[in-house]
């Protein structure tokens, strides 16, 4: 039990940052505060506003991105905290490990692979669809068989349907195509993610001041159909109403779905190893992408529900349909636009983080050195688990549906934010004489508001993504003590 919770000293973290193999430091804060806008600004607010808005909350979509907000902001306090301490690729993999030893980092590890890839493949789907709507402007359309995953989740029967398609060919495509721009640098990746971002926020920009022209009261009217709660514990609603499937409705369970659109601050910590100035610049990157963000998700979920009602928001295009709807088709050019160049801002991001945790794991022993620990002689980066990674997201993407997806990777994003919550907790008790060059506020309330407001989404979710989560772990635990536990470098060290 002792070895099963080894845990790495802050003196051996730091030793291993001086190793060899070590990834180029190139990241300045304007570059890694535009990595976290880069990975937040995408599906959640081009894609999931739609199902949200149309299935849970209604025009209380603004109170629930305030919830889910709120919850980010106290985790991204404490992610900012570990950053500042402990600069090397892995994010809370690497926390875990330095507070509650070798098997919870395993879990928090294997349950971060979970997010990137789901959340990749998910973000695919995004793009898909508003790549569709883009070729519609022009009266052009795929085939039906090559448009949509095979199969997908119907909300009113509670059961999954037929869709008729094959495959979703545009969501396999666009993994494709990044994991080529990942493979050749982080210099080139984050280029490209800059250009990417400016696009994006400018026409969020646009959709907030053009839209709120059409904004008809009438529409918010009435604001909560669905109730100010949802909240659910393992299925069983405990506040609010039920949908015919038996999932909860209301804000609460809006907050719940919503809180993927805030996945991607976290990234910012897995690219503490090549920020210049990690101590500073991780924390400002965190930060201020996570604020900027939520004012920008407020301010577009009060738009789009007030130009078009709740019940005829469309669910896979939203935003550019709204304009649509009322009217302007060159808008809708525009906000597809600009829909396409943050989700793939996002995918890009996402992708680019889970190779580094790979990383951080290999390094460790816990998977296997030669293959995820392979850094490329000419370009630096994690080149094999990378090409792993776009073809996993590639086949998730064309095969499995976007509600499947975005439920499961808030569960295991929401876990992740809980135990690192639960760190910075056991880190100040153990090791208060540790230097941290940024400490999160009013402790300890703020890492014990952030795991409440994580549990209480958690439980707001659907029980059938608890069994999923639970699958996902066990699967996890069996090559943890198959292959990680006997490979361990800590403990061979010990």
């Amino acid at each position: 039990m002792r070895k099963l919770f080894a845990r790495k000293s802050l003196e051996l973290l730091r030793e291993e940052m001086r190793g060899e193999n070590r990834l180029r430091r190139i990241l300045g804060p304007v570059q890694l505060t535009s990595l976290g806008i880069g990975c937040i600004i995408g599906t959640g607010i081009f894609v999931l506003t739609g199902i949200a808005a149309h299935d849970k909350a209604g025009p209380a979509l603004i109170g629930s991105f305030v919830v889910s907000g709120m919850a980010c902001i106290f985790a991204a306090m404490c992610y900012a905290e570990f950053a500042s301490m402990v600069p090397v690729a892995g994010s809370a993999y690497t926390y875990a490990y330095a507070t509650l030893g070798e098997l919870f980092a395993w879990i928090i590890g294997w349950d971060l692979v979970l997010e990137y890839t789901v959340a990749s493949a998910t973000v695919s789907h995004g793009w898909s669809h508003y790549f569709q709507n883009f070729l519609s402007i022009f009266n052009l359309s795929l085939p039906a068989a090559v448009a949509r995953a095979p199969f997908d989740y119907d909300p009113v029967a509670g059961a999954i349907i037929s869709t008729g398609a094959v495959m979703d060919l545009p969501a396999l495509l666009i993994a494709g195509l990044l994991t080529i721009i990942l493979v050749k640098g982080i210099r080139e990746s984050a280029g490209f993610n800059t250009v990417m971002v400016a696009i994006k926020v400018v026409i969020v920009l646009l959709v907030i001041g053009l839209g709120a022209f059409y904004v008809h009261p009438a529409n918010w009217r009435p604001f909560a159909p669905y109730g100010y709660t949802g909240i659910s514990f393992f299925g069983k609603t405990l506040f609010g109403m039920t949908a015919k499937g038996g999932e909860p409705l209301g804000m609460m369970a809006g907050a719940a779905v919503v809180f993927f659109a805030y996945i991607g601050f976290d990234s910012v910590s897995t690219h503490a190893e090549e920020a210049k100035n990690p101590q500073r610049d991780v924390p400002i990157g965190i930060i201020v992408s996570l604020v900027i963000c939520t004012v920008l998700y407020i301010a577009v979920s009060a738009v789009i529900t007030g130009m078009v009602p709740y019940d005829k928001i469309n669910i896979d295009a939203p935003v550019a349909d709204a304009f649509r709807q009322v009217g302007l088709p060159w808008a809708q050019f525009l906000v597809a636009l600009g829909a396409l160049a943050g989700m793939t801002s996002v995918m890009l991001v996402l992708m680019l983080s889970q190779p580094r945790v790979l990383l951080a794991m290999a390094r460790d022993g816990l998977l296997p050195r030669s293959f995820f620990a392979a850094v490329h002689e000419r370009f630096r980066t994690p080149w094999k688990s990378t090409i792993l990674t776009g073809i996993l997201v590639g086949l998730m993407g064309a095969f499995i549906p976007l509600r499947i997806l975005a439920e499961l990777v808030n569960i295991g994003t929401l876990l992740a934010f809980a135990i690192v919550c639960i760190a910075v907790l056991v880190m100040r008790v153990r090791h208060p004489e540790a230097h941290r060059p940024f400490r999160a506020p009013l402790f300890p309330f703020v890492p014990i508001l952030g795991i409440f407001f994580c549990l209480v989404l958690m439980f707001s979710l659907p029980s059938e993504n608890w069994l999923r989560l639970f699958i996902w772990l066990l699967i996890g635990l069996v090559i943890y003590f198959w292959y990680g536990r006997r490979h361990s470098i800590l403990r061979h060290k010990e």
